[in-house]
C-alpha cells in the first residue's frame, strides 16, 4: 500500500496553513510609519528615522517597511538631498 503525503493533506484541512506551522515569522510592521500613507521628502524628522548616521537608508527588513513604503521613503531621502534638507 502506497504512503499517503499527509503534508498536502493536513495543508487543506486548515483555511491558512501558515496559523498551522510554526516557524513562519509574524509579519512585520513599521513602528515609524503607522498612520501615515505617503511619504513626504520635507518631513526630515521622519526620514532620520530611516537613515544611519552616515546618511545611508537603512533596509526594509530592518525597519519593517514593506517594499512599496522602501520606495517611497529612499525617493523622499533623494529628494531631501537635493534639496538640502538631508546630508
Amino acid at each position: 500500500m502506497p504512503r499517503r503525503n499527509t503534508r498536502s493533506h493536513n495543508r487543506s484541512k486548515t483555511k491558512n496553513f501558515r496559523d498551522a506551522l510554526p516557524f513562519f515569522a509574524e509579519e512585520k510592521r513599521s513602528r515609524f510609519l503607522e498612520g501615515i500613507v505617503n511619504v513626504d521628502y520635507k518631513d526630515s524628522e521622519l526620514l532620520k528615522k530611516f537613515t544611519t548616521e552616515q546618511g545611508k537608508v537603512l533596509p526594509g527588513r530592518i525597519c519593517g517597511t514593506s517594499s512599496k513604503q522602501q520606495r517611497q521613503i529612499k525617493k523622499a531621502v533623494r529628494r531631501a538631498r537635493v534639496v538640502g534638507l538631508m546630508r
